[in-house]
């Protein structure tokens, strides 16, 4: 969805973060009772210049080459009847948060008894139209309705910002004029096609919409439409909702049958360099290295899984927290959102509503994991002046980064978890 691997996270963000909330907007079978308030252009700020009469320039601009894509002048003339410049989105496009969630803080919300409660009423009250898209597309009910149920709390939080405004603003200027510009341009074919009007394509301010969060260029790939009224509307039409995820994970290589994870016991000795998701070996490998189910079960036996899959083992929160073995449909939620935290949320959440438990192993509570970014931009920089390769520090704890964390920790005799805490942070003050 830039694919979603790398820009859908950015278009959800804004909206997952307020998902974790429970509204009680209650939709019907297919069609939302109430809307959310459309949150459209706002008052420039007094310490802000007023640039409306140069966006108005290049809006009509941008018109002219929308005509010569095949726009229509009134698609055109409908979608931008209203649009301003937004200086919220101009604000949150430009400043990166500075605080990040422990992930036990964020599993805790995104996999809440209340949010597993309400996820298996919307189960039963949906089954019928959730039981279409897993006929058609072999992707779990329960995948579909985790998805569902973070995206936009089950349809209850579409976001508060008019599509075609936000992703104007973004192509404007800014640090998005590129994604803006093709997703404005997406939005306005969805527009023209009839599947929504101008008027009621909501979002997020970076162009995520409907009830999973589709940006344009996904929606335009991978909406369907699922009860036959010529419209693809992943705002209003549950039935819609649900086949059009379903599709985009079967696109995206779901297995069916087969398991998301599972949590694992690791033998003594593991080597915990091996534990990243970049690093995948065949599951009866890792059977070889006594890698085994929380029963102590052989991997080699858990059912529905073919033993030459290849599979990653994950230590989200260090050697002293839970591990997990992810399999290859662990790696299709990452397609949804490239991100570890929320592809196992999904995933335990898809279990909870099966009728799973809990995680075994507790989270290391205790644990100070560097949660701001200007202390994880120090921590790439000390580890540059030890001669680590970080790459630019720009305080993401990427692949690069977690490869020089466990080179570090191999060097201080630790567990090469590659698990950025305070301790470590500290550990590193002190070598420079």
């Amino acid at each position: 969805m830039y694919e979603v691997r790398s820009v859908l996270c950015i278009a959800r963000v804004s909206l997952m973060a307020t998902a974790l909330v429970f509204l009680p907007l209650i939709l019907s079978a297919n069609v939302a009772s109430a809307q959310p308030t459309v949150r459209m252009s706002e008052p420039v700020p007094d310490n802000i210049p007023d640039r409306s009469a140069e966006f108005s320039r290049w809006v009509e601009t941008f018109k002219t080459e929308a005509l010569g894509l095949g726009i229509s002048a009134q698609t055109l003339d409908l979608a931008f009847k209203f649009v301003r410049l937004n200086p919220r989105v101009i604000e949150l496009n430009e400043n990166q948060p500075e605080f990040s969630r422990a992930i036990w803080d964020y599993m805790d919300g995104a996999v809440s008894a209340e949010r597993v409660s309400k996820g298996r009423t919307m189960l039963r009250q949906n089954r019928k139209p959730l039981a279409r898209a897993e006929r058609k597309h072999a992707v779990p009910r329960s995948i579909v309705t985790a998805i569902w149920g973070l995206e936009s709390n089950f349809g209850g939080n579409l976001g508060g910002f008019n599509v075609v405004e936000a992703l104007a603003t973004l192509a404007f200027e800014g640090r998005r004029v590129k994604f803006g510009r093709e997703q404005l341009i997406a939005a306005l074919r969805i527009i023209q096609s009839g599947d929504i009007e101008a008027s009621r394509m909501i979002g997020s301010w970076a162009g995520a919409m409907g009830q999973t969060q589709f940006i344009p260029t996904v929606f335009l790939q991978y909406a369907e439409d699922g009860n036959g009224d010529g419209r693809r509307d992943l705002w209003h039409t549950r039935t819609d909702v649900f086949v059009s995820t379903a599709n985009y994970l079967e696109s995206k290589g779901w297995q069916e049958g087969a398991p998301c994870f599972d949590e694992v016991r690791l033998p003594p000795g593991f080597d915990y360099a091996n534990a990243d998701i970049s690093i995948e070996k065949p599951v009866r490998e890792w059977s070889d290295l006594a890698v085994t189910l929380m029963n102590g079960r052989s991997l080699s036996k858990r059912s529905g899984l073919n033993k030459d899959a290849p599979a990653a083992i994950l230590v989200p929160a260090g050697h002293k927290g839970p591990a997990f073995i992810a399999y290859p449909n662990f790696k299709v939620v990452l397609a949804y959102n490239n991100a570890i935290s929320y592809a196992l949320a999904i995933c335990q959440l898809s279990r909870r509503l099966d009728g799973g438990g809990s995680f075994i192993t507790p989270w290391p509570r205790g644990e100070q994991p560097i949660l701001s970014r200007s202390d994880r931009v120090e921590l790439q920089t000390l580890l540059a002046r030890q001669s680590y390769n970080v790459g630019e520090p720009d305080g993401v704890i990427g692949k690069q980064t977690r490869e020089a964390i466990r080179s570090y920790q191999r060097k201080a005799g630790l567990p090469p978890d590659g698990f950025a805490n305070i301790a470590l942070l500290v550990s590193l003050r002190q070598a420079n």
